[in-house]
């Protein structure tokens, strides 16, 4: 390799830490615009059909009505799933003490000595802070998605005219290459999404199910709460299974019930999550769970939940341009992102 090219390189390695640091220092600015590009990809559809028999501006209006009640509509479920969670958990506070208490006993006698570090680590002032920081945390969500909303109305009014931009630009070979790129991107996260809610239906209907059919509490909120955390690959269907289990644990006095129930629920997960959901994708979203799992957990660090639930669909779209040019299309087939030819698969 010459000097030029490892000079290269290196700028490169260097562009690309600093570009991910910036995202991180700056995440205010960068997760809403993201999240806002993403959502775009989602509704565009909607807001273009709606503009063949609607004013502009009407069929917007429309398209952001329909966006908010399914939002608000979402967020209803989500507090009244996890709230029933909550105040369950309070008015049967005895059984979780002397579940805990247990706990205790059984670590002490095998020489692990935990009451104090729970007394100094989890008191009132513990309490306190959680309480304050859950707080902060939810005026900065309702800001967020403030912020957001104002990015995608924008956005929306904006499509046709940056497609037209790109259509014009000088430089014929990038403007295609971008505006190729959006288009895959938008359709791959489209089909992305749909298999996903497909899927997360799916898995809330089978957990809701099991948990009736065995007795386990909240059946109905641990199936919602299932098929909303299946939204996340690998965390979400992971904390999906272990709180029912916990439940499980102060509920039943059986230890072979317990065990029973983290493995059916397990079970569950892997059946959708790993057979019937990559069948159903096929290889028009074919990425390498490695890559997939590391999304989710770069992302996450990067933006929190937020970059969790969005880190799969910025890799898409990361591979959708790349698939684009000749010189990154290595890339997206090492990946797994297969090449595209005018929207159709490529197989080999």
């Amino acid at each position: 390799m010459t000097d030029g090219k490892i000079h290269q390189s290196a700028q490169i390695v260097i562009a690309t830490i600093l570009a991910f640091a910036a995202l991180s220092v700056a995440s205010s600015v960068f997760a809403p615009v993201s999240f806002a590009l993403f959502i775009i990809a989602l509704v565009w559809p909607l807001q273009k059909v709606l503009q063949t028999f609607l004013p502009r501006l009407v069929a917007l209006a429309v398209s952001v009505v329909i966006m908010v009640v399914t939002f608000f509509a979402f967020g209803s479920l989500i507090v009244w799933a996890f709230g029933r969670v909550g105040r369950w958990i309070i008015s049967d506070a005895a059984r979780f003490q002397y579940f805990y208490d247990q706990i205790i006993l059984w670590l002490e006698g095998h020489g692990i000595a935990v009451a104090g570090v729970w007394s100094e680590n989890f008191n009132i002032s513990w309490v306190l802070r959680t309480a304050q920081r859950i707080t902060g945390r939810l005026n900065s969500t309702m800001s967020f998605w403030l912020i957001v909303l104002v990015y995608v109305i924008l956005g929306l009014l904006e499509v046709d005219d940056f497609g037209r931009k790109l259509r014009r630009m000088r430089n014929q070979e990038r403007g295609q290459i971008l505006l190729q790129g959006s288009v895959e991107t938008a359709i791959k996260i489209r089909r992305y999404m749909l298999i996903r809610t497909c899927m997360s239906v799916i898995t809330g209907l089978l957990v809701w199910g099991f948990a009736k059919l065995v007795g386990l509490q909240l059946a109905e909120e641990w199936g919602f709460i299932a098929f909303l955390l299946n939204y996340i690959p690998f965390l979400g269907p992971l904390v999906a299974t272990v709180f029912p289990t916990l439940f499980a644990m102060t509920q039943f006095d059986s230890w072979q019930t317990v065990i029973a129930v983290f493995a059916c629920l397990n079970l569950i997960q892997f059946i959708v999550g790993s057979y019937i959901e990559p069948r159903v994708s096929g290889s028009a979203l074919a990425i390498s769970p490695a890559i997939v799992l590391f999304s989710v957990f770069f992302w996450s660090y990067l933006w929190g939940v937020f970059g969790a639930f969005i880190g799969v669909p910025i890799t898409i779209a990361f591979l959708s341009f790349c698939a684009q040019h000749p010189s990154s299309l290595w890339l997206a087939e090492l990946l797994g992102s297969p090449p595209m030819a005018n929207g159709v698969v490529v197989k080999t």
